[in-house]
């Protein structure tokens, strides 16, 4: 796992070739990120279901709470298999729009 600290977000990628090594990996460095704006972004090589990917919805619950934003990043995930809280996109670009927009959502009190 990579971690990229940014001025206003960090980047995490997986370099694992399974992904529960990933996970578990994300979950143990995840106690030190908690007050970070994260884009997690599975690597096209990481084959992920919607049941792995669902193991983030506590983390991500966990984000919202600290008034942090969390985005994965996966491309081919029917995002309506999530609830509408949980932030999947296909591309690096639309995660760092969700990051701004929410940073606006929390500016005005929403």
């Amino acid at each position: 796992m990579n971690i990229d600290k940014k001025e206003l977000y960090t980047i995490i990628t997986s370099d694992e070739t399974s992904f529960s090594d990933f996970f578990n990996a994300f979950t143990s460095a995840h106690a030190s990120l908690k007050k970070e704006h994260l884009i997690v972004q599975f690597s096209e090589n990481l084959n992920t279901t919607v049941e792995q990917i669902s193991l983030f919805l506590d983390i991500a619950d966990t984000q919202k709470s600290n008034d942090t934003s969390f985005v994965i990043v996966c491309n081919g995930i029917d995002i309506d298999n999530f609830p509408e809280t949980f932030n999947i996109v296909p591309t690096f670009k639309e995660a760092i729009d969700v990051l701004e927009m929410e940073a606006i959502e929390r500016d005005l009190g929403f």
